[in-house]
């Protein structure tokens, strides 16, 4: 039975465009695959912590180092990764802010990305250790960013997201783009129904 992790970043309800095009990409998926079992995590509505020293030290420090605040710190980490680890394929709703991911989604990149956990450091380099999966990114913006245009500089939310899970070895990865959302309501309007179409398919083929 194939696991399927789910991740809204939006702190938004209703209005989100990423939660309401993610949220029902989950559902319509579950319904063609109903073998399958979704888990669903809400960053924007209940955010992981960010890291902090305590974390760094209950990542990295021998056992006599440890504090009962590191202990604690690098638990929730420890619940994060295996959660990660544990399912097949992850579905990512992101919104794009002031050109790149919100930090709620960073933090949670944050508590994943782990040495000897999700990556890594052997003789030839770093070394991605979550092999085998498949990753499809839902993302929402104001503006639009279309390759080879001026605006594309401005994008660092999908070059970030395709190299860090990248790095940890997650390369299969697919992006359904909303953008425009500020441009005006027929531009809106336009993107996102190409975005919904886009899902449509790959609720069945993905």
């Amino acid at each position: 039975m194939s696991k399927v992790l789910v991740i809204t970043a939006s702190p938004r309800g209703e209005r989100s465009v990423s939660r309401a095009l993610t949220t029902n990409f989950a559902q319509n998926w579950a319904k063609h695959h109903p073998d399958a079992t979704v888990l669903l995590r809400d960053l924007g509505h209940h955010p992981v912590p960010h890291v902090t020293e305590p974390w760094v030290i209950g990542a990295s420090a021998p056992p006599e180092a440890q504090t009962p605040e590191s202990k604690a710190a690098i638990a929730v980490s420890d619940q994060l990764v295996d959660e990660f680890l544990g399912a097949e394929r992850y579905v990512f709703g992101i919104p794009m802010y002031n050109f790149n991911i919100p930090s709620t989604f960073k933090a949670y990149t944050d508590q994943i990305v782990r040495a000897g956990r999700t990556f890594a450091v052997g003789p030839n380099g770093y070394e991605g250790l979550v092999k085998g999966k498949k990753a499809l990114f839902i993302t929402s913006s104001g503006g639009s960013y279309p390759l080879g245009s001026p605006m594309a500089a401005y994008n660092f939310q999908e070059p970030y997201l395709r190299t860090i899970f990248g790095f940890v070895g997650v390369t299969d990865v697919q992006f359904v783009v909303a953008d425009g959302m500020a441009q005006g309501e027929d531009a809106a309007k336009l993107s996102r129904e190409k975005a919904e179409a886009a899902l449509k398919e790959l609720a069945t083929s993905w």
